[in-house]
């Protein structure tokens, strides 16, 4: 059938507003840190990435940690030696992440938003589902750099682990490979084909991610290391800093037995170091 003059009108609107706007398109970078310590050229590394202009400005979030005040001013200090931007904080509770609209702008129009340590739960509590998580996407959506260390490293992925295991039966956690063990909830989404966790190496943490494997056999789940860092582009990721990064994925013929413990075969497994790149699934 011919499209009538106002159907190709209307097709032609909807493509412009599409390019114009940037709707779907992410056009920002992600500064993924494992956690640990920041050293200097780590901290360089993310500064790199950001690129801001002399009137673009940071933003420090800080509502993961218990000590914010604290938190703001060691990564300021960090950042105002790489740097001569503006850096900002803002703190925000559950109402204003809603309501606080100068504060939510301030953060759409960022170039480099920053979220400190501390619980990852803590965060998306006050974040999910609000106007400051919409303008933190714009914000990507629109060449921001969004970055984020140890807990602000756990809620970059859509499924988030939260820390949390189903069965705490015994005083040590995550003794065992365990299909539906590992609590998890909604991230931020900036990553939606893979699942991150941090500490990785440092804190050995294969037998959470192996169980979140096979939870979710379909993602990639990706182990960053302490004072490492992935950053994502478009499809692509490069791991800088001084430790490695664990990627996973594509398990074979994945099967449950005995009380939840899980088996597979063949799947990828991959560990990279700085200057490396891999393609997010």
């Amino acid at each position: 059938m011919k499209k009538t003059l106002l159907e190709k009108f209307l097709l032609v609107t909807v493509f412009v507003f599409v390019l114009s706007s940037g709707y779907g398109q992410k056009k920002g970078n992600l500064f993924i840190i494992g956690g640990g310590e920041r050293t200097p050229a780590l901290m360089g590394e993310l500064v790199k990435t950001a690129n801001p202009a002399g009137s673009d400005y940071i933003v420090i979030l800080t509502m993961a940690t218990s000590v914010p005040e604290e938190s703001f001013e060691s990564t300021r200090s960090q950042l105002a030696k790489l740097c001569k931007n503006k850096i900002t904080t803002f703190h925000f509770n559950k109402a204003q992440a809603n309501d606080q609209k100068v504060w939510i702008d301030s953060v759409r129009h960022a170039k480099l938003i920053y979220v400190v340590g501390g619980d990852q739960n803590k965060f998306m509590d006050v974040v999910r589902g609000s106007a400051l998580y919409d303008a933190m996407h714009l914000a990507y959506q629109n060449g921001a750099t969004i970055s984020g260390t140890s807990a602000g490293a756990a809620i970059m992925s859509e499924i988030m682990i939260t820390g949390e295991e189903k069965d705490q039966k015994n005083k040590d956690t995550f003794k065992e490979i365990r299909n539906d063990n590992v609590v998890t909830s909604q991230g931020m989404g900036f990553i939606n084909k893979a699942i991150v966790d941090q500490h990785f190496i440092k804190r050995s943490r294969y037998n959470r991610l192996l169980s979140v494997l096979s939870d979710h056999p379909d993602k990639m789940v990706i182990g960053i290391d302490e004072s490492t860092a992935i950053v994502v582009t478009g499809k692509h990721a490069k791991v800088v800093g001084e430790s490695q990064v664990v990627v996973v994925s594509k398990p074979k013929k994945l099967r449950i037995f005995d009380k939840g413990k899980v088996a597979f075969k063949n799947a990828r497994l991959s560990l990279f170091t700085a200057g490396d790149q891999f393609k997010l699934k």
